[in-house]
């Protein structure tokens, strides 16, 4: 690690310098994956600096694997084109078995101190809100002594973790058992952890589809949301209904109250990155250029008039 990049990782801040937070303060975040785009980490970002974007997926198992010469090539790249990171993605495998579980946990350290090098300072995962083999107590007592221990080694590198909580009913009863599907569950889990580095990522899906209101986003800190996505529902469909699978782009159908969902989270200071995250058919069928200049629309659209 070089000077400049030592210097970065100790401030706690991203080692690209600052981009600009277009609107409300808030990152526009580019996840190509969620789009349906295939692209490699280098793509993506050409892809967030021609359309607009403030932000962008970070690969963990690509930033493993470069030279500290290869990555200060990849930060001076993203300094120029003002684009910085948004999140990385939970590499440990806390839902299945031990072995699966102490595998992942074990090359864990190396990925993230990569990441810390690297300036990433945000990352995230979802919680499955039912399970086929384990009730509800016994679940949540695996998640919280596994997430704790995944936690700790992100906090010893100065990172954060968003847990994702997953709303719709139609998936909390796809198994047997029942388990966390709303921002109150989720927070008893953070609570639980006990990590200081562990918040959410709020989605305006999983809000709408849980029955959270503007008064559970109201009752967190800034400190409490480390990165948001933000969709549509279809509609003409009871949310109750409604399938997780089967979004629409941020402000295309009005049924999610996008305008107090971001009002509620510009009133507590979020100033993190937002993504779309709509699993569309359509958005996936669309040629790369045609998706990705749909995404940044509906997002600008969305924080300009929410």
């Amino acid at each position: 690690m070089n000077r400049r990049m030592f210097l970065a990782a100790s401030a706690g801040v991203s080692a690209l310098g600052t981009a600009p937070a277009a609107i409300r303060g808030m990152l526009l975040h580019l996840s190509c994956g969620a789009i349906g785009i295939r692209a490699t980490q280098r793509e993506a970002i050409d892809y967030a600096a021609k359309y607009g974007f403030d932000a962008v997926d970070a690969n963990i198992q690509y930033l493993t694997n470069l030279s500290d010469g290869e990555l200060q090539s990849l930060l001076d790249d993203m300094e120029a084109k003002k684009v910085s990171w948004g999140v990385a993605g939970l590499a440990v495998d806390f839902r299945r078995d031990d072995v699966s579980f102490g595998e992942t946990l074990a090359a864990f350290p190396n990925q993230v101190a990569a990441l810390r090098r690297a300036g990433v300072r945000r990352v995230t995962t979802w919680i499955s809100p039912s399970s086929r083999e384990r009730p509800y107590l016994q679940n949540f007592r695996l998640h919280s002594t596994r997430l704790r221990q995944a936690a700790g080694i992100l906090d010893d590198n100065g990172l954060r973790l968003g847990l994702e909580y997953v709303g719709p009913c139609t998936s909390l009863v796809a198994n047997r058992y029942p388990f966390i599907h709303t921002m109150a569950e989720t927070r008893e889990l953070v609570a639980e952890i006990g990590q200081p580095n562990v918040g959410l990522a709020m989605d305006s899906w999983h809000w709408y589809t849980a029955g959270d209101t503007r008064d559970d986003l109201l009752a967190l800190r800034a400190q409490d949301v480390v990165s948001v996505d933000l969709n549509d529902a279809p509609a003409g469909i009871p949310v109750e209904q409604q399938i997780d699978s089967k979004r629409e782009l941020p402000a295309a159908t009005g049924v999610i109250d996008v305008k107090t969902f971001l009002a509620a989270l510009e009133k507590i200071g979020f100033d993190g990155p937002v993504r779309v995250e709509p699993f569309n058919e359509a958005v996936r069928r669309m040629p790369p250029d045609q998706a990705l200049q749909a995404t940044i629309t509906s997002l600008r659209k969305a924080l300009l008039n929410g």
